[in-house]
């Protein structure tokens, strides 16, 4: 009998549910994201110049898909080769004096127009986790490689190759850049920051957007 009223007196306590925010640790914010292994740039004479061309380290959010990039590169490709095919059968109709030209060959533009493409459409994805303005970095960088690379245009042309010729080269190049950026950050978009948002240290996380 005795033993029976002692294990009637014996209470063992039961933990209550658990609940969100039951616990201290649980309304800890979450540790802020580790700088990008390059924004130590940011402190050396390089930092303004990475500054003026939005190279902050901070990722897009979101970044493009793969499967969508892979449809852009394809379309970027494809629509590249056809519109060099396009300019240059134009290019003969129109001015008949460049039937002969080489460089209107298919074997000729083709090959410079898939390694160009190629090139882009990699760096397409890199530029996305440079920068928080993927778009406008991506931008500047294709204006400038399609400057850069009229530069042989102007050399065959001091050369003595036809002045109408180059004329159709050049818009060969000005079509597939055209076409190649504009397939990749609307066919494979990704995340862009406000341009008026407050700039802050270069990789410091999203205050650090421009």
């Amino acid at each position: 009998m005795i033993a029976e009223r002692s294990r009637a007196r014996v209470h063992v306590p039961v933990p209550p549910a658990r609940r969100s925010g039951t616990y201290p640790w649980e309304d800890m914010p979450p540790p802020p994201p580790s700088p990008h292994p390059l924004a130590r740039l940011a402190d050396t004479p390089l930092g303004p110049l990475l500054e003026t061309f939005h190279v902050d380290f901070v990722p897009a959010d979101p970044q493009p898909s793969w499967p969508r990039w892979v449809v852009a590169s394809v379309v970027a490709l494809l629509g590249s080769l056809a519109a060099d095919a396009a300019l240059a059968a134009g290019g003969k109709r129109v001015f008949p004096s460049t039937a002969g030209f080489v460089h209107f060959r298919f074997s000729d533009y083709a090959k410079l127009t898939v390694i160009g493409v190629v090139v882009a459409c990699v760096a397409w994805p890199v530029v996305t986790r440079l920068s928080s303005r993927p778009r406008w970095l991506f931008l500047q960088s294709a204006v400038a490689v399609t400057l850069v690379l009229l530069l042989p245009d102007v050399w065959i042309w001091i050369r003595g190759e036809s002045g109408r010729g180059i004329l159709v080269l050049v818009a060969m190049h000005l079509a597939i850049a055209v076409i190649t950026y504009n397939a990749l950050v609307r066919i494979a978009p990704a995340g862009e920051a406000p341009a008026a948002a407050g700039a802050g240290p270069l990789g410091a996380g999203p205050a650090g957007r421009a």
